[in-house]
């Protein structure tokens, strides 16, 4: 019955823009209307990483619920975590549209939206609005036109640590001009010393939040040492792999693929993954690192688990899978530990790394 549902609701998206159907969906999860029940997850699922206990490793990725206006809504859909953002200082309304583009034959879609969101202060308010209860990160990046970008990374860390299940530093999103400069070993060094450092700051719960950075795909290895480096060198506690990509690789002749902006869903899913599994390699053991790219299935967020992964995250695989998907994923994984006979997901982390982390980006 859910994949009727998802089908019938998917038809009727699809015949709008797709800004106007995240619109609606938004509303839809606002509204309290029980779209589709996760369920609950085994013990098998549960997962530890940075002093933080997730029900289970799957979560939403940042972009979807910009202004965190639906957290509690996306965890009710069998969400293990949900990351709201990304959050900027100030408000701002991003790129003019049209900024989002289906790829319907690829299950992928092209945004550049541009960090579009009302700011830290509604954010914040709603945040703090909410009863705690579930994993819920804080994405944060820099307005458009900051002159010292680093300092509304900072600002985002003193608003936010504390109320937040962990932070998120995105550097990553191709569609506000720069931001990615900030991943060069230079600028990375100063951002990282000065985030953490105002998380350090803190008081209490403020200071113990966990603050993970997020790379883009487009990175050679060169740049993978160097960010390995940093990330060691400043005391981070987590990465996440990947945000979109400027890249076409896996995208057959489809004229909107032309557009400009950051590329996600199935076609990222091959090059986020090796880039996961080769910083898996560098980090060792320890590092938590989120997987992201390309999970639409059971199947695909074992793959990234197997390649490196702790915790998985999607977002364009909602859009084409519709609202039971992850009910649907997370009691696949379920399944498949079941079946193998684990204990935990954990123990299978890493099987397919050296052949993941060979792969040519």
């Amino acid at each position: 019955m859910s994949g009727v549902f998802d089908r019938l609701g998917r038809h009727l998206l699809f015949a709008l823009d797709p800004e106007t159907a995240h619109g609606l969906s938004i509303a839809a999860l606002k509204s309290g209307v029980p779209l589709c029940a996760g369920g609950q997850a085994s013990e098998r699922l549960r997962t530890r990483i940075a002093g933080i206990d997730f029900l289970n490793p799957l979560g939403m990725a940042a972009g979807y619920d910009k202004n965190a206006e639906v957290p509690d809504g996306l965890l009710r859909l069998g969400f293990g975590f949900a990351e709201v953002g990304t959050v900027t200082p100030l408000p701002q309304p991003g790129n003019p549209r049209p900024r989002i583009f289906r790829l319907e034959g690829e299950r992928a879609v092209i945004n550049r939206l541009g960090f579009n969101n009302e700011g830290h202060e509604r954010a914040l308010a709603r945040l703090a609005r909410r009863r705690p209860r579930g994993v819920i990160g804080v994405n944060i990046g820099a307005n458009k036109d900051s002159v010292d970008r680093i300092a509304d990374y900072e600002l985002g860390v003193r608003r936010f640590a504390g109320i937040a299940s962990y932070l998120t530093v995105n550097v990553s999103s191709p569609n506000t001009p720069g931001l990615r400069n900030l991943q060069g070993r230079e600028m990375l060094a100063e951002l990282l010393s000065r985030v953490m450092t105002a998380r350090d700051a803190g008081a209490g719960e403020a200071a113990r939040t966990p603050i993970f950075l997020k790379i883009a795909p487009d990175l050679d290895e060169a740049e993978l040492d160097d960010i390995t480096a940093e990330l060691v060198g400043n005391a981070v506690d987590g990465l996440i792999v990947s945000n979109t990509t400027i890249g076409r690789h896996g995208v057959r002749n489809d004229p909107r693929a032309k557009e400009t902006g950051g590329l996600s869903g199935r076609p990222l899913f091959r090059r986020s993954t090796a880039m996961l599994a080769k910083m898996r390699r560098r980090l060792g053991a320890d590092m938590p690192i989120i997987g992201v790219g390309g999970v639409d299935s059971a199947e695909t967020a074992i793959e990234k688990i197997r390649a490196g992964a702790d915790l998985v995250q999607l977002y364009t695989g909602l859009i084409y899978g519709g609202p039971s998907l992850p009910g649907r994923i997370v009691r696949g994984l379920d399944r498949f530990a079941e079946a193998e006979g684990l204990k935990s997901l954990r123990e299978m982390r890493d099987s397919h790394l050296a052949r993941w982390a060979d792969e040519p980006l």
